[in-house]
């Protein structure tokens, strides 16, 4: 085992349990190895933690345990996501339920891995060298305590050049890895009552949002009577839940004109298997278009809901600057277009944007506007994508279901 010392001054984030250390924070290795466990000490050798160091991650070491009584090894890896999984127990239980995410990396002390269950599906999320490495042993564990029909692994492309990671799927079977299956269809699961498919190996992420469910079940309530712009639809969950919610109408719009096609294909599913009302799919329109172009052609007064749901824009705290720009320049226009009294759900998913952030962008956005806002929720991750105190960033989703007062 490696043994890194940390320089002095620089341990305080670490001794509060913070999970990230830089290389500009270490002093001194002890051990020839690139990349393995290693124990993390103090100027003065006294013990922080036990870590995985790699030297060609952007993140050279992840801690992973406090208690120096632990053993680093990859029976511990297993441990640590058999008690993720069991922190979501009572999930399983669910009855119009079946999808959820099972581990939510540094939240559940696993770096850079996400894994989300989708019925008899499970998919995994790389976006770290330690995860790429132990991959075989997070599937292995998943594989023995769920039983899975398949378990699927993609690298999360906006990290795949960081860490120096191959863009593939890996595929495993029965805990073990095996060959992609090209005739595999689509996954079909439920959330809160609505089904939904994802193909395999496609689409953004794991192929579906989940983080969005609690969400999607405050805009459903929110959207009966009135007229919605879904903004960044994906493949319309957004969508689907304002129709059972008794939207009048609800125009798509995302710049994937296959994911578009998947949304009017969820919406026949679900009008089919009479989840949402009769003559819903005569309700939704869809344009491919990039979104931040659309909303300034949009006519004034012509929508009183509008869902704002935009990709990551500031994936480090260097990009924030500038990623702040743009939602507020989003916000400010949506502001400017929605009828007066209207309702806006608006969310980033960038975890360098603060909550505290983001509500001050709303502010600077509804004062170039010319408008008042007030907050009618606070929207966030659902009980599976808990946020770690110690690691701030964990909380990458917020949003606020804003109401919007031109008088």
């Amino acid at each position: 085992m490696l043994t890194i010392t940390i320089r002095e001054g620089r341990e305080k984030l670490l001794l509060k349990h913070h999970p990230w250390v830089f290389s500009g924070a270490i002093e001194d290795i002890d051990g020839k190895d690139g990349c393995g466990f290693a124990k993390v000490v103090s100027h003065d050798g006294s013990f922080i933690a036990y870590g995985y160091y790699d030297e060609k991650s952007h993140i050279v070491l992840h801690l992973l345990s406090w208690n120096i009584d632990d053993t680093m090894d990859e029976a511990y890896i297993r441990t640590l996501v058999k008690r993720s999984v069991l922190r979501r127990r009572s999930l399983f239980g669910m009855k119009d339920t079946t999808c959820f995410r099972l581990i939510h990396g540094e939240a559940d002390f696993l770096p850079g891995i996400a894994a989300d269950c989708y019925g008899r599906e499970i998919r995994l999320i790389v976006s770290s060298r330690f995860a790429s490495a132990f991959l075989p042993a997070i599937a292995a564990e998943l594989d023995a305590m769920l039983h899975p029909s398949i378990i699927e692994a993609t690298v999360d492309r906006s990290f795949a050049s960081a860490e120096g990671l191959p863009e593939r799927t890996r595929t495993f079977k029965d805990g073990i890895e095996c060959g992609e299956d090209s005739s595999r269809g689509n996954v079909r699961f439920i959330e809160d009552g609505i089904i939904f498919e994802a193909a395999p190996g496609r689409g953004q992420k794991s192929g579906f949002y989940c983080d969005q469910r609690d969400n999607r079940g405050i805009v459903e309530k929110a959207a009966a009577g009135r007229t919605v712009l879904d903004l960044f639809s994906y493949t319309g969950a957004f969508t689907l839940h304002a129709l059972r919610g008794g939207a009048i109408s609800v125009d798509a719009v995302d710049s994937s004109e296959s994911a578009l096609r998947h949304l009017l294909y969820q919406v026949h599913i679900n009008e089919d298997e009479k989840t949402i009302a009769p003559g819903s799919r005569e309700k939704v329109t869809i344009t491919s278009a990039d979104c931040f172009d659309y909303i300034r052609t949009v006519e004034s007064g012509k929508y009183d809901m509008m869902i704002l749901d935009p990709p990551k824009l500031a994936k480090t705290k260097a990009a924030l600057d500038n990623a702040m720009k743009a939602y507020k320049d989003l916000n400010r226009v949506a502001m400017l277009k929605i009828r007066n009294n209207g309702i806006i759900a608006t969310f980033s998913c960038s975890a360098a944007m603060s909550v505290e952030n983001f509500r001050m962008m709303l502010s600077w956005a509804a004062a170039d506007a010319g408008a008042e806002i007030q907050l009618l929720r606070t929207l966030s991750a659902g009980e599976d994508h808990p946020v770690r105190l110690s690691f701030p960033e964990s909380e990458y989703l917020k949003g606020c279901l804003i109401r919007v007062i031109k008088d």
